[in-house]
């Protein structure tokens, strides 16, 4: 993906060629949808708010200032709707308390299968509340700085800092409760 192609395309659209919003949708429908999912935890509900940020992102093209990466504006862009679309109709969230253990929760070394560790992390951080959960899921699942992470959640990067570090603690607290692997009483 590159910042070129995004430029590019949003000036042919600008220009009017409607079409070159096509490639644009290509590029980053994906990851609309991915950070989406993590907001709702539902693929079609996910869908629908990709489907609604790209109708925002093409209404308000002219709105983009170039002061930042496009995938910065349409992260930010998106991530405000999802936020908003959260609040007017919650995802269904469970306690992290109650979050079941993976299925196979021991490998032939006694720990957690790595897929079922990685399971158990995103399980744990969909619960987070709200303002923790947007930060992790903007730096370590879509892998954006923390300068990045903070354009698109429109807070300053000191507390997009200060939220990873609340949330990481928080985790510290959880996890280790949510990883334990019950031990066979000896006979």
């Amino acid at each position: 993906m590159s910042a070129n192609d995004d430029q590019a395309d949003v000036e042919r659209v600008l220009a009017g060629d409607i079409s070159a919003f096509e490639a644009i949708v290509r590029r980053w429908q994906g990851p609309l949808i991915n950070l989406a999912y993590r907001f709702c935890r539902d693929r079609g509900r996910a869908e629908e708010m990709a489907q609604e940020a790209f109708l925002r992102a093409y209404r308000g093209l002219a709105q983009w200032r170039k002061d930042a990466a496009f995938s910065t504006w349409l992260f930010a862009l998106a991530a405000n709707l999802y936020r908003s679309e959260l609040r007017r109709i919650p995802a269904r969230t469970v306690p992290l308390e109650g979050i079941a253990e993976p299925a196979d929760a021991r490998a032939s070394d006694g720990g957690l299968e790595d897929h079922d560790r990685d399971l158990a992390v995103r399980r744990a951080v969909a619960v987070l509340p709200a303002k923790y959960r947007e930060a992790l899921i903007l730096f370590y699942f879509h892998e954006m700085d923390v300068t990045a992470a903070a354009r698109t959640l429109g807070v300053p990067e000191g507390t997009v800092k200060a939220r990873l570090s609340r949330g990481r603690e928080i985790l510290r607290g959880k996890l280790p409760q949510l990883l334990a692997v019950p031990r066979l009483k000896e006979a």
